[in-house]
């Protein structure tokens, strides 16, 4: 941590300064009917305020100086009005903006409203949140990764983007092919992609995406029951992770751009939206990538190919119609990086050499995930609108390469086993969300924001497993296998990456092995805020849900989870929150127990409270939670003396979770932002026959922090420079759950603890310079070339960091 604390040194040495002018502008901000319009973003000479237009459509623009000034705004639904004001000293000026529909042909960019937590609700976010209320006014812990902060840290997935966030990160890359992130220790967190789960499998939930359409990312923790069902995921309870991809903005222009740097990394991309009748009803949008890259690892290489188009039409000043497509055909080299020489009770990490793979050069994974939407939005008056949203994606994977490293020989850890497999998947899903919303609605001076809404959701997975008919040498028989066994290799010494002549896919010829899945989840909700005055917000919340399956006629497949939450602001800048609410899982409710039951639903229980604050007149924002949370009634399947599976369950006791989250995230300057954020977790299983009392589960670390401090020089000789330093922090971990004999897939007695993998620190930075339209940006990743690991130790995964890397991209703005 000694790194850390010189990167805080650092930014806690930043002095800030603010001038001081004295003329003020006031207004209302009305549409040509006299309706005040709300939540615009607000433009002073081309600066944007950290303020938004008040729910009469007030506004205040203080500390200007005498003379003319070119006044911005900027709507919800992306309409944009300007007007030029004059002003003398210490003058009040006091107006009425009607705003009309501006062209934007010259406009080169609209700067997103939401960078560093300003704003109020951004776009998608309805998807996850079902009510029209920004994250400042949530009681609950909501963050937003903007596109523009990925593009200034050249963030090129996921895991780059949420290391702002404090609580997230990588639980596995599963050998690069995807990313399943963990939130608050729960691991195969949601991951939704406009508000779809595109991956279902309940143990990952992951989702491999390409940035360059990515609009933002938005991280909401803990309970999302509410709005998004039961939780079936194992990740549930500890929040979901919404990907929200690129719409028009009814813009003309564009930008493209070529990133080149380490191993072979070779990325163009473009952006082009465009206005489409001079009324300015329908508009378009289409954002694309092609990516190819070798690795740090010798065979190791991937490409891809991405595109994103997407239609806006808005036939009356009362209706929105948006439609979305996603693709991306992405293959790579799966590797299983590096292995233990040892049991898992001791740390014997092998620090793999670079040119050293352990697969077959043949290797490959093919994913193909497509997604695509439809929403409108009807508004029904002043106060009420209708939204309905239809969602899908299609995901296929095709996997053909080396499994498992298993090892050959029980207490020789140097010997391995490989073979060759072949499987295919697809996991398609779809979601209706029908919403009806109302705001701004009083009973005497109490403000009403309202949604009652239904939704279903519907997965389908289906999974092929190739097999091949062999003889068996010690029998003579044949038998049916879904690894082909090759050969057996020393890890320590040169190994062969060419499968023997003869060893393809035409090998595998037996029939194939099928299995589907089904699921369908209904549900029915009613959210309200409540506004009491200014210093007291409620939120309460109550959903019912069905899930289709149930084997077992006595079987639980229905749930009722609350939520409540309550906000008081005793000072303007300062809010204290807490909240209530509860996830019900329904996927282990059919199995059955020894007595000749079923295990019933699994609930779990979160408590959270916490200090929203805002500080230098809104420029920076100081969060702060704790939370408590307990999952009752875990399972595990019982094996029999030989570690077969019995087909019957016992309760596996609880877990507790508990911790803080504390982030700190400012636009102080128009030059000098700051991100930082720090997570403490002490997560432990309790009174279970299958895991040691006070464990932690697996991949679950005590400290998480990051840092990103950007600063643009915005005079001088080196005018539109930026620089930027940022630091991410994972602490040790467990590689495994600490297991009781009996409850191991493998039987297993584990008489000690699993190790811990060790922590990681890695630093980065940038480098950028703009001039007129042309960009150029250097990024540094991990600096220090520190080495760490992220594993899923019981699939044999355990992956290497990526080591020191550089990238360069140059871009133009059209």
């Amino acid at each position: 941590m000694k790194k850390t604390h010189l990167f805080l040194i650092f930014l806690f040495l930043c002095q800030l300064m603010l001038a001081q002018n004295n003329s003020i502008i006031r207004g209302v901000l009305v549409t040509p009917d006299n309706q005040p319009i709300s939540n615009a973003v607000i433009y002073i000479d081309g600066n944007k305020l950290d303020q938004t237009t008040l729910s009469n459509g007030e506004f205040e623009i203080s500390g200007l100086a005498e003379g003319e000034h070119k006044v911005t705004f900027i709507s919800p639904d992306s309409k944009k009005y300007s007007e030029k004001i004059s002003v003398t000293n210490n003058e009040t000026r006091s107006l009425v903006i009607t705003m009309r529909t501006e062209n934007s042909t010259n406009e080169k960019e609209i700067e997103d409203v939401y960078v560093y937590g300003a704003g109020n609700q951004p776009k998608g976010m309805d998807v996850i949140t079902r009510i029209p209320i920004s994250p400042r006014e949530m009681p609950q812990n909501i963050s937003v990764i903007t596109n523009k902060i990925i593009e200034e840290q050249g963030a090129q997935n996921i895991t780059d983007a949420v290391r702002n966030v404090p609580g997230v990160i990588l639980f596995g890359t599963y050998g690069g092919g995807m990313e399943s992130m963990s939130i608050r220790g729960y691991r195969g967190t949601p991951v939704l992609k406009n508000g779809i789960q595109v991956d279902s499998d309940f143990r990952s939930a992951s989702l491999m995406t390409d940035m360059q359409g990515v609009q933002s990312i938005q991280v909401l923790k803990g309970s999302a029951s509410i709005t998004q069902g039961i939780g079936n995921n194992l990740g549930s309870p500890g929040g979901v992770i919404n990907v929200v991809t690129k719409t028009p903005q009814f813009l003309n222009g564009g930008n493209v751009s070529l990133m080149s740097g380490s191993w072979g990394l070779f990325r163009p991309t473009f952006d082009y939206q465009t206005v489409l009748d001079k009324k300015q009803t329908a508009a378009f949008r289409i954002n694309g990538a092609y990516q190819r890259a070798d690795s740090y690892k010798s065979r190791v290489n991937s490409n891809r190919i991405y595109v994103n188009p997407s239609f806006e039409w808005r036939p009356d000043d009362k209706t929105q119609i948006t439609l979305e497509l996603d693709y991306m055909n992405n293959n790579h080299t799966p590797d299983r990086g590096t292995v233990n020489f040892g049991p898992d009770t001791e740390n014997h990490l092998y620090e793999m050499p670079h040119n050293k793979f352990t697969g077959w050069g043949t290797d490959n994974e093919n994913i193909k995930t497509t997604t695509y939407s439809a929403k409108i939005v009807r508004s029904l008056g002043h106060n009420l609108s209708l939204r309905a949203l239809y969602a899908a994606s299609d995901y296929k994977d095709e996997s053909y390469g080396m499994g498992s490293i298993i090892r050959a020989a029980s207490k020789d850890y140097l010997l391995r086993s490989r073979g060759l497999g072949w499987s295919e998947s697809e996991d398609k899903n779809k979601v209706i969300q029908i919403d009806l919303i109302g705001k701004e609605l009083y009973t005497g001076k109490i403000k009403h924001t309202f949604q009652v809404g239904f939704d279903y959701k519907r997965n389908d997975k289906s999974n092929t497993t190739h097999q091949a008919n062999l003889i068996d040498p010690a029998t003579g028989k044949s038998k049916i296998v879904s690894t082909i066994p090759i050969d057996v290799i020393n890890i320590l010494e040169p190994i062969p990456n060419n499968l023997p002549n003869g060893i393809n896919k035409n090998s595998f010829n037996a029939d194939s092995k099928e299995t589907n899945s089904k699921s369908d989840v209904y549900g029915i909700m009613v959210q309200e805020a409540i506004e009491i005055n200014k210093y007291v917000r409620a939120n309460l919340a109550l959903r019912y849900s069905q899930n289709s399956i149930r084997v077992n006629p006595n079987a639980a497949n229905e749930a009722w989870d609350p939520f409540f939450g309550l906000m008081v602001t005793p000072i303007e800048n300062i809010s204290v929150f807490g909240n209530y609410a509860t996830t019900t899982d329904l996927r282990s409710a059919n199995n059955p127990t020894p007595d000749g039951g079923t295990l019933g639903a699994s609930t779990t229980n979160q408590w959270e409270f916490g200090v929203k604050s805002d500080w230098f007149n809104k420029k920076l924002a100081f969060n702060v939670s704790y939370f408590h949370i307990r999952n009752n009634d875990l399972s595990y399947q019982i094996y029999d003396a030989n570690g077969s599976r019995t087909g019957l369950y016992e309760f596996a006791g609880d877990i507790t979770r508990k911790g803080m989250d504390l982030e700190v995230t400012g636009k102080i300057f128009d030059n000098l932002k700051v991100i930082a954020g720090y997570s403490y977790l002490d997560a432990k299983y309790k009174n279970s026959p299958a895991y040691h009392n006070g464990s932690r589960p697996m991949n679950t670390p005590y400290n998480t922090a990051n840092g990103w401090v950007q600063y643009l020089f915005n005079k001088g000789t080196l005018k539109n420079l930026s620089i930027g330093v940022g630091v991410y922090y994972v602490g040790d971990r467990p590689i495994n759950d600490y297991s009781i004999a009996g409850a191991d897939p493998h039987g297993n007695n584990y008489p000690k603890a699993p190790f811990n993998m060790p922590e990681y620190t890695t630093f980065n930075a940038q480098l950028g310079y703009t001039y007129q339209n042309i960009g150029l940006q250097v990024f540094f990743n991990n600096i220090f070339d520190e080495v760490g690991y992220t594993s899923y130790y019981r699939g044999g995964f355990i992956d290497q960091i990526d080591p020191r890397n550089f990238k360069v991209q140059l871009s133009y703005k059209f």
